[in-house]
């Protein structure tokens, strides 16, 4: 043998497998899914994952919680267990599963008990379904144990059964993808587990736990949870009949069809499946095929139709409608599709002539059904009987058949000059191409007018004795019909063929205008501009007057509307209707009809949030049911866009709510310290001058110097607080609005000589440069508002410099406008704070802890952008700052105007 060669290992191989599977693709998630806790979830899971490990498969536990249990102890051991991930909060030390350390090691499965726990504070995430889907998301599969209450979907069922909400629910989602294994135990067996103490319930939970394990609560949630598996296998079920393309039906669960016409049995028929139903407990459809002979019914048959499908919606059907060349051929793919096990079908009694002629449906699907059982309900009435001129109606305006009847005298024009020299039968030819040419241009009943008239013009004019309907050679009859059938036939399929069209691009309208109002409404942010938006696509597709009804305050209001609709109390009564019960009510329906509005409500996942009502601008006009499914199109797109509207605005409240509360939180720090400091040192100051006045001779002594000492510091100390007083009333004024400009030319450097003379006390060790520019012109300006600027300001720059250093003022010309500058040596701002330093309360982070409520330059910011000025800060090349503004020659002709 060729020492070269060695036979695969095939525990390398299967390694080799796992790994490029776990590189590749996503990993799978099997849920153990129970009724109540103590059924056996994780002790099923557990046993699962020692076989898997049996199979030589690196399995591992991330999460799996005993309780102590004895039995599921013992089947820990033999498994690997990653460390907790240990976390402080508050003090206390959480433990949670250690997302990171799993994912590092990235194993072949990995166990995860309690699926809709909710993690720690400070976890990368809030549930821990979402740290399964991150390790899914990583190629990991992953084990773990659900309970069925904790399912989104079934959470207010689960409340209604056990009167417990539960908090910590899963979505749907992850369920729909997972492989489902269901662990059962009888509700006998478990109440008696919860007595011997084999169930853990904590201390807090005890009281409702004891509610909780009732009998009937517990058998109710076990047959919720037998349903929900069941339904989730079926579905697997059928898509491996479709991907593997087995005809069916394999009945594992009963599946009713009921195939409803615009018959009247088709009523009786959608009542009959109700009851077969429910008898069976049995999933079931009504389905209604629309060939290209139904594309265009009459009227009365559309209205049959459409009453039987609202029929079968309110019995709780599932109503599809189906379009294909034949109804027993789309019938049956469709049962097939779909795992249907017995077909409804009604066959009305027909003569016993037309059934040796003419397969009725009934007959058609019975042949075709194979396994699938077929219901055929009779009726003695028989077929209906259609109104010839109801199907002939012209859909065409009259100067469309005048045109057809020009093009037939065009052609018997153009055969007089070649009668003579060709075969009168091959005049025939001109006559059939003014058929189809009428067929294509103008529809049926303008192409068959042309058959008919082709047939008499040939006759009277070309066939002998001409001008006469005289026929002398019989032969010509042939010639007669053939071009009579021929023509009606191209006549009825272009008709066909249009309709057909007419239908198709009617559905690319309805297609186009939802995919249109889906885009509209995804950019429209604000609830006011959803609503805007839903008026004018609705009124634009319907030709309808609408209004949006919205929950204010315990009642409905109209919160928007077309210009022309009002609604009295008996309309919003009928809305509140439609709100409440979750139904649509008024014109056009079975509630409340006499109402001039249809009234949809807006229905999301998490209840109704409002109602779309809809008026036909002629009255007399109903929605048809095209019109109501699109309208039900529209109502939910509408409901989500309006939920999420609400949800966005919530959100902006919250987050108002808070960054109020900061601020105010900041302020109330600010205060309380910047107040402090003057208030303790014009206290010290004033008590010592009183101790001075009132303390005995000898005790207390203050000379002259000293006093002045006193009364300078709380003359200072007062400046200071009545600075910081007027910098939080200023931004009370920015914050309400009510800041008004007194507009008035002013001289810029009596402007600053007022501000320098406020601050004397505080700069009378500083050096003030100023450079301002000759000949100046006067600003207009607000001048106590810019005063204040400058105090700001040079006060800003005095706490941000050392003592004894100068401070440099200039203005300047800058095109149209007057900049000004104060700079001040020193360390300058740091490179991230240059944008934020104007914002409330913010302060630039030093060494030293200098004063202030960070308000200073955030009043600065508003009083010039008042003035329609701009400010900005730099730092000096040569070290500190430069805070410079502007401010416009030119203003508004008002001296007086309010900023907000």
């Amino acid at each position: 043998m060729n020492d070269e060669y060695r036979r695969p290992d095939p525990d390398e191989l299967l390694a080799k497998v796992q790994a490029e599977e776990q590189q590749t693709t996503r990993g799978k998630l099997k849920i153990f899914m129970g009724y109540a806790a103590g059924v056996g979830k994780t002790y099923a899971m557990l046993e699962a994952a020692h076989q898997r490990l049996n199979q030589k498969l690196d399995v591992i536990i991330g999460y799996v919680e005993t309780h102590h249990r004895v039995e599921t102890d013992a089947l820990i051991s033999g498994l690997e267990q990653l460390p907790m991930a240990t976390l402080e909060y508050r003090g206390t030390h959480l433990r949670e599963m250690d997302v990171d350390g799993i994912l590092a090691r990235h194993p072949f499965l990995v166990l995860v008990d309690e699926l809709a726990h909710t993690n720690a504070p400070r976890c990368r995430h809030p549930k821990r379904y979402q740290d399964v889907e991150e390790l899914l998301n990583a190629g990991i599969n992953v084990y773990t144990t659900l309970n069925i209450q904790h399912i989104e979907s079934l959470k207010d069922i689960v409340q209604q059964i056990t009167g417990i909400a539960m908090h910590e629910t899963v979505p749907d989602r992850i369920i729909e993808g997972a492989e489902i294994e269901l662990v059962d135990l009888p509700p006998d067996e478990l109440i008696q587990r919860l007595n011997e103490g084999k169930v853990y319930v904590s201390d807090q939970a005890a009281r409702a736990i004891t509610r909780f394990f009732r009998k009937g609560n517990l058998t109710a949630l076990r047959e919720l949870s037998l349903r929900r598996a069941a339904e989730r296998v079926d579905l697997q079920m059928r898509d491996y009949m479709q991907t593997q393309e087995i005809q069916g039906p394999w009945p594992a669960r009963e599946r009713l069809l009921v195939c409803i016409s615009s018959h009247p049995l088709s009523e009786r028929l959608v009542r009959t499946g109700k009851r077969l139903a429910d008898d069976s407990n049995a999933e079931w459809f009504v389905v209604y095929v629309e060939t290209p002979e139904r594309m265009r019914p009459a009227n009365s048959h559309k209205e049959r139709v459409s009453k039987t499908i609202r029929l079968a919606e309110e019995l709780g059907a599932k109503v599809v409608s189906l379009t294909g060349h034949s109804v027993p051929e789309a019938v049956i793919d469709f049962a097939r599709q779909n795992n249907i096990t017995r077909i409804i079908i009604g066959k009305p009694v027909r003569p016993r002539f037309i059934e040796l002629f003419r397969t009725s449906v009934a007959d058609e699907i019975i042949r075709r059904s194979g396994p699938i059982d077929v219901n055929v309900i009779s009726d003695e009435s028989g077929p209906l009987k259609s109104s010839f001129f109801e199907n002939l109606r012209p859909h065409r305006n009259w100067l469309r058949y005048l045109w057809s009847v020009l093009l037939v005298g065009i052609v018997t024009g153009l055969g007089f000059p070649i009668y003579s020299f060709i075969h009168p039968t091959n005049l025939v030819m001109l006559y059939l191409a003014a058929v189809v040419i009428s067929a294509i241009l103008w529809g049926r009943g303008p192409s068959m007018l042309a058959s008919a008239l082709s047939v008499l013009a040939f006759d009277f004019f070309f066939v002998e004795p001409h001008l006469s309907f005289t026929v002398a050679d019989t032969q010509f009859l042939i010639t007669f019909a053939g071009l009579l059938v021929v023509g009606l036939v191209i006549s009825n399929l272009a008709g066909t063929v249009r309709d057909q069209v007419e239908v198709i691009q009617k559905r690319e309208q309805q297609t186009s205008a939802l995919y249109g109002l889906s885009k509209r409404l995804t950019e429209s942010m604000d609830i006011e501009s959803v609503m805007k938006t839903i008026l004018e696509q609705l009124s634009l597709t319907f030709s309808r007057d609408a209004v949006i009804l919205l929950p204010e305050r315990d009642s409905l209001v109209v919160r928007a509307k077309t210009t022309e609709l009002t609604l009295d109390e008996n309309e919003v009564a009928v809305a509140v209707w439609a709100f409440e019960h979750k139904q649509p009510a008024g014109r056009g329906t079975d509630t409340l009809p006499a109402a001039r509005v249809r009234y949809q409500p807006l229905i999301t996942a998490h209840g109704a949030v409002g109602v779309l009502g809809a008026k036909p601008l002629e009255t007399e006009k109903f929605i048809s049911p095209e019109q109501r499914q699109l309208l039900e199109s529209y109502g939910s797109l509408a409901a989500l866009a309006i939920e999420r509207a609400q949800m966005e605005e919530q959100a902006k409240k919250m987050q108002l709510t808070y960054v109020t509360e900061q601020l105010q939180t900041a302020l109330l720090n600010s205060i309380s310290h910047d107040l402090r400091t003057p208030l303790s040192t014009i206290t010290g100051a004033f008590s010592g001058l009183m101790e001075a006045e009132t303390a005995k001779k000898g005790t207390v002594h203050f000379d002259k110097k000293n006093r002045l000492e006193l009364i300078e510091t709380g003359v200072e100390e007062s400046a200071r607080l009545n600075r910081l007083v007027s910098n939080l009333l200023d931004m009370s004024r920015l914050e309400a609005g009510s800041l008004k400009l007194n507009l008035q030319p002013e001289d810029l450097q009596e402007v600053i000589g007022a501000a320098l003379t406020r601050l004397a006390p505080l700069l009378s060790t500083r050096e003030i440069n100023m450079e301002i520019e000759p000949e100046l012109p006067l600003i207009p300006m607000d001048a106590s508002l810019i005063e204040q600027v400058f105090v700001n300001l040079l006060d800003n720059a005095v706490k941000f410099s050392k003592p004894d250093t100068p401070i440099e003022i200039r203005a300047y010309y800058t095109g149209g406008e007057v900049s000004i500058s104060v700079s001040n040596p020193g360390e300058g701002i740091p490179q991230e704070d240059l944008e934020k330093i104007f914002d409330k309360f913010y302060r630039v982070r030093r060494k030293e802890d200098i004063n202030g409520t960070g308000l200073g330059l955030s009043i600065c910011k508003g009083f010039v952008e008042a003035h329609s000025g701009r400010i900005w800060a730099q730092n000096h090349p040569k070290g500190g700052a430069i805070l410079t503004f502007t401010l416009p020659l030119r203003q508004d002709n008002s001296k007086e105007k309010t900023r907000g």
